[in-house]
C-alpha cells in the first residue's frame, strides 16, 4: 500500500474514534471495540490497546481533541475539551472536513445519489502557499484579475489565506514600492495562472493579525476604510429560521421575533459583499438601519426591477 493510502487510512481511523466517542459522549475500551468490530473499516481486527492510546496521542496533536479515561468505574473514555469541535479554527475545521471526507468515502455504494458542488481549481497553489508563509518567503504569481483582461506577473508577500464560499483567497503585500505602501490586497487563488517560491524572505509586521484584518467583515472584501456601525436587519420568519441556524455574521443578534418576521443586528463594516448577500435574501430581507444602506439597496433593487421593466430591451 502507497503511503497516501496508509496516511488516509490512518486519519479515517482517527475520525471513526473521535467520531464514536463524541457520539457515545462516554464509552468504555471494550465497548469501542464492539462498534468497532461491527463497521467495515476494521476489517475483522481488533484495536490493540497499545495502539488506540497512540492514536490518542496522535488525534490530539493533529486535531486538539483529548480522549481521557475517567479513570474509576467502568474507566470509560470521553473527550475532555468537547467544546472545542464547535469552535472556529483550523483544528475544528481540520476535524469537519475530515468527517465529511469520511463519511462520502464509505458511501460509494450510493455514490450517484450524494450530489456535490465543483470547488474552482486553485487548490492546487493552496500547498506552495502554505509553504511558503510557513518560511515568510516571496512568491511570484501570473494572475488574472477579474476585472482586466490581462494577467500580470509579479511579487507579494504571502500574509495569510482565508476560505470563503467554497474559494480560497490569497491576502499579500506586493513588492512594489506604489502597492506596498497601500497595504495587503486580496487574490482569488483560482484566478492564479502560475506560482513560483522566490528565494527572497520578509518580515511580517508585528502589529498584523489575520483575525483583526478581516474583523468587522462579513465575507471577503476588507476596505478598511468602510467604518464599522450597526445594521438592523428585518427578516421573513420563514428566512429568518436559515439565518438563526447558521448565521450571517458572529456578531448576529435577534432582538425581534415573533410569526411574521425577526429583527436582527450586526456590528460590522457593510462592504460589497454583505449588501450582496442582502439582495441574495430578495424580499425576504429589508435594511432598517443604517439609513444610508437602507437607500443603496432600494436603489439598487429599483435598477433591477427597472431592466425588467423594459419589455423593448428583451431580447428573443
Amino acid at each position: 500500500m502507497a503511503d497516501n493510502d496508509r496516511g488516509q487510512s490512518l486519519i479515517t481511523k482517527y475520525v471513526w474514534v473521535i467520531e464514536t466517542i463524541y457520539r457515545r459522549q462516554k464509552i468504555s475500551f471494550k465497548e469501542l471495540n464492539e462498534l468497532w468490530l461491527r463497521d467495515d473499516i476494521s476489517r475483522g481486527v481488533e484495536i490493540p490497546k497499545r495502539t488506540f492510546d497512540n492514536w490518542r496521542y496522535v488525534i490530539w496533536d493533529m486535531f486538539g481533541i483529548d480522549i481521557v479515561n475517567e479513570n474509576r468505574g467502568q474507566y470509560r473514555y470521553y473527550i475532555d475539551n468537547v467544546e472545542d469541535i464547535s469552535r472556529n479554527g483550523l483544528r475544528s475545521w481540520l476535524y469537519n472536513t475530515f468527517c465529511v471526507s469520511n463519511a462520502l468515502a464509505n458511501s460509494q455504494s450510493i455514490k450517484d445519489r450524494i450530489l456535490l458542488e465543483d470547488i474552482p481549481s486553485g487548490q492546487q497553489y493552496l500547498q506552495p502557499i502554505i509553504e511558503a508563509m510557513k518560511e515568510n518567503r516571496v512568491i511570484n504569481i501570473t494572475y488574472h484579475s477579474y476585472w482586466k483582461d490581462e494577467e500580470n506577473t509579479f511579487d507579494v508577500q504571502p500574509f495569510c489565506v482565508k476560505l470563503f464560499r467554497q474559494r480560497w483567497y490569497l491576502v499579500a503585500r506586493s513588492t512594489y514600492s506604489y502597492y506596498y505602501d497601500k497595504g495587503p490586497r486580496i487574490y482569488s487563488l483560482d484566478r492564479i495562472h502560475g506560482l513560483q517560491t522566490t528565494n527572497e524572505t520578509f518580515q511580517l509586521p508585528e502589529d498584523w493579525d489575520a483575525k483583526e484584518f478581516f474583523d468587522n467583515f462579513f465575507g471577503i472584501i476588507a476596505d478598511q476604510r468602510i467604518k464599522p456601525e450597526t445594521v438592523k436587519l428585518k427578516v421573513s420568519a420563514g428566512q429568518a429560521n436559515y439565518i438563526r441556524d447558521l448565521k450571517m455574521h458572529p456578531s448576529q443578534n435577534e432582538i425581534v421575533r415573533n410569526e411574521e418576521y425577526s429583527i436582527f443586528t450586526y456590528r460590522l463594516r457593510p462592504a460589497f459583499d454583505f449588501m450582496q448577500e442582502i439582495l441574495r435574501n430578495g424580499e425576504d430581507m429589508e435594511v432598517l438601519q443604517p439609513q444610508w444602506l437602507r437607500k443603496e439597496i432600494a436603489g439598487i433593487a429599483e435598477r433591477i426591477c427597472d431592466k425588467y421593466r423594459n419589455e423593448d430591451k428583451v431580447t428573443k
